[in-house]
């Protein structure tokens, strides 16, 4: 994962990693110039003035709608950080405060810049969509972002009962969650491999143009001591027999 930028480094692993897009995708997405220097010897290169701090919602930084959320003046918020993520896709969790307080469900998505999940069905609020003079509209029902630190826990699977987690090793070196409560191991969810290509990296199919496991470990050039035209030159049989003439110099 390329993390060269620092606003790149506050998208959180796990929040982009359903849509599988490049680092580099995001970055040119998300950019946003003010003033650039024009291209010429005469100028200064790499002069760029553009915004260097942003809001992050619900919308993902790829989007034209977090483009729009980011056109005035950014307000401070304060985030929590979390060293260890412990919240992952297809997560059962249950609701610690609100009007769904007690209930369980699934998580469906992950914003890690705010520490906020996604609780498919619950959490809802109504949102009136469609409305104008002549037609009123629908209302819909939309889930609502709940905070990973006060808003939620862990659903422990073997007594279904919430439980604080933490992060231990196996003797194999494997990394687990096991419940503070019970000592049970907390397994990760099989819809945290999901993304909007593949559900399991083993049942993807290659595609056409999708570079393969041959073609990457191929070496297509070998290193000379020639120039280009040297190159060109002994692969199409070109021989130079011309002498340069003498040069003289005072």
């Amino acid at each position: 994962m390329r993390l060269t930028n620092s606003l790149l480094s506050r998208i959180g692993y796990w929040s982009k990693k359903y849509a599988n897009l490049p680092d580099r995708y995001i970055e040119r997405a998300m950019e946003q110039v003010y003033w650039k220097n024009p291209k010429g010897i005469q100028y200064k290169p790499n002069a760029v003035i553009k915004r260097k701090k942003f809001n992050f919602t619900t919308n993902r930084p790829w989007t034209a709608a977090f483009r729009d959320e980011n056109q005035g003046v950014p307000r401070k918020v304060f985030v929590e950080p979390i060293k260890n993520w412990s919240w992952f896709r297809g997560d059962r969790v249950e609701i610690l405060v609100g009007k769904d307080k007690g209930k369980q469900g699934y998580v469906r998505d992950i914003f890690q810049e705010r520490n906020w999940v996604i609780v498919e069905g619950l959490n809802c609020k109504l949102k009136q969509m469609g409305d104008t003079e002549e037609l009123s509209g629908v209302w819909i029902q939309e889930e609502q972002p709940l905070l990973v630190t006060t808003d939620i826990s862990l659903v422990d699977p073997s007594d279904l009962a919430p439980t604080g987690i933490e992060w231990r090793f196996m003797e194999d070196g494997t990394r687990v969650r096991v419940s503070t409560r019970t000592g049970r191991i907390i397994p990760m969810p099989k819809a945290a491999e999901e993304t909007i290509d593949y559900k399991t990296k083993n049942t993807y199919k290659e595609q056409p143009k999708d570079t393969t496991k041959d073609n990457a470990i191929e070496i297509t050039f070998q290193p000379k001591l020639c120039t280009f035209e040297m190159d060109i030159m002994e692969k199409m049989g070109i021989k130079e027999d011309r002498v340069p003439a003498k040069t003289y110099w005072y």
